[in-house]
């Protein structure tokens, strides 16, 4: 199964579970978002790597990364492997001193905190993409300049208002809103 590239994009609080986090990967090389939902644990943990914040004491992936490296385990890369009934599963791959590769079923919260602290590539399979992602490709606006208006009410924005849009709703976390743009998105680079 191939697999695709991604880096952390944001991090923000979760409007519709409160409690909860939502991290927002993106393709590195194309403009898919997969938005992840998280707990507020795991949350603070990625903010403080993103931010480069080493606590007084370690937190428990920061005391996983150090008891790795003292039995000379690297973390090669992580996979968000799989998606079922919403939730996303993740593989972390290792290698091992004898150079064996061990690969670690993990929550994909745990595996994010510790790719940002290993410095590891992030990765997703096509799959969990094309099922979860949404896209924010531009079509060019020239080719939409002559031609006739749908009925759909989105159909009245531009391309660039429509992309401003997604991130919006995005960001608000409000992805009904985000697919109805997402496939207003599509129909313009189908036709």
């Amino acid at each position: 199964m191939e697999k695709i590239e991604m880096e952390i994009l944001a991090l923000a609080n979760s409007e519709s579970q409160p409690s909860s986090f939502v991290v927002i990967l993106k393709e590195r090389h194309h403009n898919r978002r997969l938005p992840i939902v998280i707990g507020s644990a795991e949350a603070q943990s990625i903010a403080m790597a993103l931010q480069d914040i080493t606590p007084n004491r370690p937190l428990t992936h920061d005391l996983m990364k150090a008891s790795l490296l003292a039995l000379e385990v690297t973390l090669l890369e992580i996979v968000i492997a799989d998606l079922v009934d919403g939730v996303f599963f993740a593989k972390l791959v290792y290698l091992k001193p004898d150079g064996a590769i061990l690969e670690i079923d993990s929550r994909t919260s745990d595996a994010l905190a510790l790719a940002l602290r290993f410095s590891c590539p992030i990765f997703a399979n096509e799959r969990v993409l094309d099922e979860a992602a949404i896209a924010v490709e531009e079509p060019s606006d020239d080719f939409f300049a002559a031609q006739p208006v749908p009925d759909s009410p989105l159909s009245a924005y531009s391309t660039a208002d429509l992309k401003q849009m997604l991130e919006d709703a995005l960001a608000g976390e409000n992805y009904e809103r985000a697919a109805e743009i997402r496939d207003e998105l599509k129909r313009r680079t189908d036709r």
